[in-house]
C-alpha cells in the first residue's frame, strides 16, 4: 500500500489530468488505484455512487481508476456562490456556509476528515494518487493547510512538483518554490515533472538538469502536451473562454458564461458533434445567432439572473425566442427561465425574489434541502443517464408538460406551450448519443457522435500510454512506498 502526492507550482499546470493519466496508467499495470484531493474548490461537481458529491475532477480520475467516484476521493469540496462566501461539502453532504474570512480558522479543523477519508482509500488500494490544489508557493495560505504540505506532512507522502512549461519560467517556478517554502515542507517534495511541453524534449535537456542541479530533487519526466485533455471534462470554469469553440460545423449553439455557472461539462458532449461549433459566450460580447441556446448550471441562480442581465444577454434570448429558435435550460439554466426566483431563506445571498425571462411558465422557490443522486428515465423518447445537484423546487403550468419522465414515472423538467423552451435538472443529460441525437433533431441535425463516457476513456487511455514512454512510472512507483502510515506518526 503506497501513496503520491502531485503539487503544483500554481494553478492549472495539468496536475487534474495528470494524475487521471497515472491513475489509468497504474489501473493498466495490474495495480488497485484510489484517486484522492484532500480539499477542492469547484462549482462542477459529480455525484456518487454513495449518494454525494465530489468534484468532477475526481470523479474522471475514478473512472480512470476504473472503480466508482466515492465521497472519500474528495472529502472538503467548497462551492463558491458569491465573492466571499462558499458551500462547504464535506464527505459528499452539506456541512453549512463559509465566508472566505472564516476559511483560514475553520480548515485545520477539516484535517481530521481529510485523513479519515485518505486511510480509507489507502487501506483498499495498492496505490492512491493524490492531487494538491493551487501551489504550495503560497507561503501565506501555509497555516492550517489541508490541501498541500499540511496534508503531506500529516499523512507522511512524498511529493512530486509538477511545472507548466507552457506558461513560460517553470525554472523559476521549480526552484523557486524550493526556495520560498518552509525547509520541513521541502523535504516532502522528492522530484518534479515538467509538463506541457510542445516539440522535441530533448531541446529540454539543459534546463531539466538544471533544475536538478538547483533545487537538489531528481526530475521524473518531461510530458508533452497532452491534445487528448481537451476530450476530459474540466473542473475550472477559468478554461471555458480558451475552449470556446467545438467544431467548425454549420449550426452554432451557444452558452453565456454567467459569473457562477456551475456543471458546464455538460455542454461537452457537444464537442464531439461534427456538425456542431459550440460557442461559449464570454463576458461582454453578445450571444451571436445560433441555432440553439443553452443556459448551463448556476451555483447562484438570482446573482448569475442579474450578471446575465447585466451583460444584455436576456434581450439576446429573448430575440433568439421571438425568431422561432430553441432555448434549452439545465438545472440553475432552467430556474433562470421562469417567471420567478425566490430564495426565502436566503442560501444564496439575501433573502429575496427576483424575476426570471419569463420563457416557462414555472416558479422556482430554493430551499433548505438538497437533492443529489443519480437520475435515470426518458426524455424526448430517448433514454438517459445523470444525476441531479441542486437546491430549489420548480412548480407551475409548463411542469405539466414535461421534457422526460424518470425511471420511477416521476415528470421530469418542463416545457413551454409553443415548445420551443425547455428545462431539466438533468445533469449529462447530452452524455448518451441517442439522447443527444434528440435534442440536436430539434434544430435539424441528423444522428448523433458516439457516447461520451466512450470518449473520455478514449482519452484517458491516450493520456496515459503517453505517460508510459515520457514518465519514470517504475520510479514513481517506488517513491509511493515511502509513504508512512500516518497513524504510526
Amino acid at each position: 500500500m503506497g501513496a503520491v502526492m502531485l503539487q503544483g507550482t500554481g494553478s492549472d499546470v495539468g496536475k487534474s489530468v495528470l494524475v487521471a493519466g497515472l491513475c489509468r496508467a497504474l489501473a493498466n499495470r495490474g495495480l488497485v488505484v484510489r484517486p484522492f484531493k484532500p480539499q477542492n474548490m469547484s462549482n462542477n461537481a459529480a455525484v456518487t455512487t454513495d449518494g454525494g458529491e465530489i468534484g468532477r475532477a475526481q470523479a474522471t480520475q475514478a473512472i480512470a481508476a476504473r472503480v466508482a467516484p466515492h465521497v472519500d476521493m474528495n472529502p472538503v469540496l467548497l462551492k463558491p456562490q458569491g465573492d466571499r462566501t462558499s458551500q462547504l461539502i464535506v464527505h459528499g453532504q452539506v456541512r453549512g456556509t463559509l465566508a472566505a474570512a472564516n476559511w483560514r480558522e475553520g480548515r485545520a479543523g477539516l484535517l481530521d476528515d481529510v485523513l479519515a477519508s485518505y486511510r480509507r482509500l489507502r487501506a483498499q488500494s495498492d496505490i492512491v494518487v493524490i492531487e494538491g490544489a493551487g501551489s504550495p508557493a503560497e507561503i501565506n495560505l501555509r497555516s492550517g493547510d489541508i490541501a498541500n504540505m499540511g496534508f503531506a506532512r500529516a499523512a507522511g507522502v512524498p511529493v512530486v512538483l509538477v511545472g507548466d512549461i507552457d506558461r513560460g519560467g517553470v525554472i523559476a517556478s521549480l526552484v523557486g518554490t524550493r526556495a520560498v517554502i518552509d525547509p520541513a515542507d521541502a523535504a516532502m517534495i522528492h522530484g518534479f515533472l515538467v509538463n506541457k511541453f510542445r516539440g522535441d524534449p530533448a531541446l529540454f535537456d539543459d534546463g531539466y538538469r538544471a533544475i536538478e542541479a538547483r533545487s537538489g530533487w531528481r526530475g521524473f519526466g518531461v510530458v508533452p502536451w497532452l491534445p487528448e485533455a481537451v476530450r476530459l471534462p474540466s473542473e475550472d470554469a477559468v478554461v471555458l473562454e480558451r475552449r470556446s469553440v467545438g467544431g467548425d460545423g454549420r449550426i452554432v449553439i451557444a452558452c453565456p458564461i454567467t459569473a457562477r455557472i456551475a456543471n458546464f461539462d455538460d455542454l461537452d458532449p457537444l464537442r464531439l458533434e461534427p456538425d456542431i461549433e459550440l460557442v461559449m459566450v464570454p463576458p461582454g460580447q453578445p450571444i451571436p445567432d445560433a441555432a440553439l441556446i443553452v443556459l448551463a448550471g448556476s451555483k447562484a441562480t438570482i446573482a448569475d439572473l442579474a450578471f446575465l442581465r447585466a451583460q444584455g444577454w436576456d434581450i439576446d434570448i429573448l430575440a433568439h425566442h421571438r425568431r422561432g429558435r430553441p432555448v434549452l435550460g439545465l438545472c440553475g439554466g432552467y430556474q433562470m427561465l421562469g417567471r420567478v426566483v425566490s430564495d426565502p431563506h436566503g442560501i444564496e445571498g439575501p433573502v429575496g425574489s427576483v424575476a426570471g425571462l419569463g420563457l416557462l411558465d414555472v416558479a422556482t422557490e430554493i430551499g433548505l434541502a438538497k437533492t443529489v443522486g443519480a437520475a435515470c428515465g426518458t426524455a424526448l423518447g430517448a433514454a438517459f443517464d445523470g444525476y441531479e445537484i441542486h437546491m430549489g423546487r420548480t412548480t407551475g403550468p409548463d411542469t405539466e408538460r414535461p421534457v422526460g419522465h424518470f425511471s420511477d414515472g416521476r415528470a421530469e423538467g418542463a416545457m413551454s406551450a409553443d415548445g420551443l423552451v425547455c428545462g431539466s435538472y438533468v445533469h449529462g443529460l447530452l452524455g448518451d448519443a441517442r439522447q443527444r441525437a434528440a435534442w440536436l433533431a430539434r434544430i435539424g441535425v441528423d444522428g448523433a457522435g458516439p457516447d461520451h463516457s466512450a470518449s473520455i476513456d478514449a482519452a484517458l487511455d491516450a493520456i496515459a500510454a503517453t505517460l508510459e514512454r515520457h514518465v519514470d512510472m517504475d520510479a514513481l512507483i517506488a517513491l509511493s512506498q515511502t509513504a508512512r502510515d500516518d497513524r504510526e506518526q
